[in-house]
């Protein structure tokens, strides 16, 4: 029985802008909770021992990360070499220059012949030896589509016929390397690619350069004993037999990953067999708090509520709340300040409820007679927060109404046009 340990997607080096400078050690405190992680991880593989590791892709948040970050990142993965334990280290999006030109920032381990490192930057098979066996891996790095297509293979394609010959390309590639598989060995597929049954997140929008979406039937193979797969941050099965799955990424990388358990898995693998444990790791919580202020009487009470009720201690907090224009003075800043200074950091975000979104007064349907000037002395009586502005609204509508006409300007008008037209002329005069 072989045991190895499944990781994916670390990103180390992003998510700073949800940190602060830690005064002791002058990094940023994301970069500290990101390594910290990481060594969990390496610390679990060092003290089963498992007999492999894996990496799944997407070390940093690009191909050229900062020394410190590279240093970092290597350091922990140098305990692996120390403690004897093979590792193969699969290139992911993040890990390419554009469009895959220009290399990958993990190739640097194979040039320096790092002693049990193997880097996955191309379809092909490796053959391990560790000590419970002999263990061989198909590496699937994350492909382009100039990986596999040139520019006169997809002229006067549509996008589905490309999508398609790219599948129809990996199916070939792929069952080349499946041939040459020994039938009497532990067999591992390992990818870095978006499969079409997985549940997406945060991954969608951070890919760096243009994949394409890969079928399970074209993975789930009988020769695959386990299917170890990057790229998804959300920890999910997509098949039992073989178990192929995404370990999910060790770290949140920002709020759409903020309900999601981070960690990695240990598998028991063997000859048609494979059985695998999640491990949950201790990461840094995000918080989301949400408060609708525009209805309340008394709104700086009842956001130091919607605050209080919330677990903060330590997290990264991002506080977004509703309120009307005129309700702006009756925050205290301040009083929010100290409510969240248990966060580790926070962010504050007002959003104003806009007027325009009101119920249509009966007195001003379509198909009413109103003068102009005692329309809008309606709509005016029907406006609370404008009291203070009607004798200056109904001078300066009596100015234009009284003014010489532009026979050139159209006369039809939308009655949501004029209220909108209302409203920011109020919104003018509270300026002034």
């Amino acid at each position: 029985m072989l045991r190895l340990l499944h990781l994916s997607d670390i990103h180390m080096g992003s998510g700073f802008c949800h940190g602060r400078i830690n005064p002791e050690t002058g990094l940023n405190t994301r970069l500290e909770d990101f390594i910290a992680t990481l060594s969990r991880c390496i610390d679990r593989a060092i003290a089963e021992p498992v007999d492999l590791v894996l990496f799944g892709g997407d070390a940093f948040p690009d191909a050229t990360p900062p020394p410190l970050v590279q240093q970092a990142f290597a350091s922990q993965f140098r305990r692996l070499v120390d403690a004897e334990i093979p590792t193969v280290l699969l290139v992911g999006n993040h890990d390419q220059h554009a469009q895959g030109t220009g290399g990958a920032s993990l190739c640097i381990y194979r040039t320096l012949g790092v002693p049990g490192f193997v880097v996955g930057d191309r379809l092909m098979t490796h053959h391990l030896n560790t000590r419970s066996g002999t263990v061989q891996i198909i590496t699937l790095p994350w492909l382009t589509r100039s990986t596999l297509l040139t520019r006169p293979d997809t002229e006067a394609l549509s996008m589905v016929e490309v999508n398609q010959l790219l599948i129809d390309r990996l199916r070939v590639a792929l069952e080349g390397e499946i041939r040459r598989l020994d039938p009497s060995l532990p067999t591992i597929l390992l990818g870095h690619l978006m499969a079409d049954t997985a549940c997406y997140g945060a991954e969608r929008f951070m890919a760096a350069g243009k994949g394409f979406t890969v079928p399970m039937a074209l993975l789930t193979r009988d020769c695959f004993d386990y299917i170890a797969l990057g790229h998804v941050h959300k920890h999910q099965i997509l098949c039992e037999s073989p178990l192929a799955l995404y370990p999910g990424s060790i770290e949140r990388v920002d709020f759409s990953e903020e309900k999601e358990d981070k960690g990695y898995v240990l598998v028991s693998l063997r000859r048609g067999q494979a059985v695998a444990e999640f491990c949950p790791l201790p990461v840094r919580p995000f918080k989301t708090i949400s408060a609708d202020l525009s209805k309340a009487e008394h709104p700086q009470q009842k956001l130091l509520k919607a605050i209080a009720a919330a677990d903060i201690n330590e997290a990264v907090v991002r506080l977004i709340y509703k309120l009307r224009s005129e309700q702006i003075e009756q925050i205290d800043n301040n009083a929010v300040y100290a409510a969240l200074s248990a966060a580790h950091t926070y962010t504050i975000q007002a959003e104003f409820v806009s007027q325009l979104a009101r119920p249509r007064l009966p007195e001003l349907k379509a198909e009413s007679t109103l003068e102009p000037l005692t329309a809008l002395q309606t709509y005016l009586a029907n406006r609370e927060d404008l009291r203070d502005l009607a004798t200056e609204m109904l001078t300066a509508a009596s100015a234009l109404l009284t003014a010489e006409p532009d026979l050139t300007a159209p006369v039809a008008r939308d009655s949501d046009e004029i209220l909108q037209e209302l409203d920011l002329a109020a919104q003018q005069l509270r300026l002034l």
